[in-house]
């Protein structure tokens, strides 16, 4: 499968000479110029990561809410500040948007952004549904165009050791995937729980497990706004490879953990620890058998817990960075429009799961 390569080094192309709106930094190197749609929650962040980097610069925030507005224009007085994203979509001296809104929104933000010609980088979940992402990404195929999607974790020095201990065999064989990402809110009024935040590890399992789940089910409650506020997915991989999440807003304490057992090691990875986030264990179980004895030989194996060394920048900098590069140079993010329809696709069929009440369903 195409997404089998993702976490490795991509072939990187010559800059096409026929990309000549970009001005030059004074390293040397070219400057994309952003628009950003959305000021509300996450579009901050965005911005301020743009607005540090060597490579960007962010030109023109539109939001529709005057508050927002108002919060962005003083925080960056020498920026275009409009409350239709029109203005931005449409600005010949744009070369690509941050589209920070809701997932509802999305489809048709990106595509007259791709319309326009310019490149896309997209809140998570990429769209509403799989036929909005099929559509996007041939868009940008036929106009040469680059999506990212926004799978911030993906750039975390957590998962990015990890999937290093993964690739490199000190865990072993994978067994299973285990998160727990509850709080006590933020409540979403579009979509459900497992809409939120199921697509934080969607996009890990997909970026570790390199495989297409074969069968999803997921169970749910909604108890205040119609949404379901409570839900569980279990999802079953190729080669006996088993992940659950537990996603809650209704939890009275906020929990960001995930085991990953394998063969020869275990790991937790606490996001909410300041130091530490990872830890490898030494530990597993063997299962042996001797000739006459029918019944396994179970045994225990304990040794060492260690914590790797972990790389501290900020995920969405370097996110943002990376984006630029694939701009700047014509390849293809890992993190692109088919990893988003991936986790779209995984999220479709759990709530197909979940109106029928746990039934499995397969890919």
């Amino acid at each position: 499968m195409a997404h089998q390569a993702v976490g490795k080094k991509h072939r990187a192309y010559l800059l096409q000479t026929s990309v000549s709106i970009y001005l030059r930094s004074d390293k040397g190197g070219p400057i994309v110029n952003f628009g950003i749609i959305g000021y509300g929650y996450w579009g901050p962040n965005v911005v301020r990561n743009l607005a540090s980097l060597d490579c960007t610069s962010v030109i023109a925030i539109a939001d529709m809410s005057a508050a927002a507005r108002k919060r962005a224009q003083r925080a960056y007085p020498g920026v275009r500040v409009t409350p239709n994203a029109q203005d931005v979509l449409s600005a010949v001296d744009i070369d690509a948007i941050a589209v920070v809104t809701p997932v509802w929104t999305h489809f048709e933000l990106v595509k007259t952004a791709l319309e326009n010609g310019k490149h896309v980088f997209v809140e998570k979940p990429f769209t509403s549904n799989t036929t909005q992402g099929e559509e996007l990404i041939n868009l940008a195929q036929k106009k040469n165009l680059k999506i990212m999607v926004d799978h911030t974790f993906l750039f975390t020095g957590a998962v990015k050791k990890i999937s290093q201990l993964l690739d490199e065999g000190t865990l072993g064989n994978l067994y299973y995937y285990d998160s727990t990402r509850v709080n006590l809110g933020l409540f979403q009024h579009d979509v459900n729980v497992l809409w939120d935040l199921a697509p934080h590890d969607l996009s890990i399992m997909d970026y570790l497990i390199k495989a297409t789940p074969e069968a999803i089910v997921a169970t749910g409650q909604n108890h205040l706004n119609g949404h379901e506020d409570v839900a569980f997915m279990t999802l079953y991989f190729p080669e006996k490879v088993i992940a659950h999440i537990n996603v809650n807003w209704l939890s009275p304490v906020k929990v960001r953990t995930t085991l990953i057992g394998c063969e020869k090691r275990m790991l937790v990875w606490n996001d909410l620890e300041a130091d530490e986030k990872v830890k490898v264990y030494d530990k597993g179980v063997n299962m042996t058998s001797k000739e006459g004895v029918y019944e396994a030989l179970v045994s225990y194996r304990t040794g060492d817990m260690w914590a790797p060394q972990l790389e501290q920048i900020e995920a969405l900098h370097h996110e943002l960075s990376y984006f630029v590069e694939c701009i700047t140079s014509d390849q293809d993010p890992f993190n692109d429009g088919h990893a988003g329809l991936r986790v779209v696709s995984m999220l479709e069929k759990a709530s197909e799961s979940l109106s029928k009440r746990g039934s499995l369903v397969y890919l």
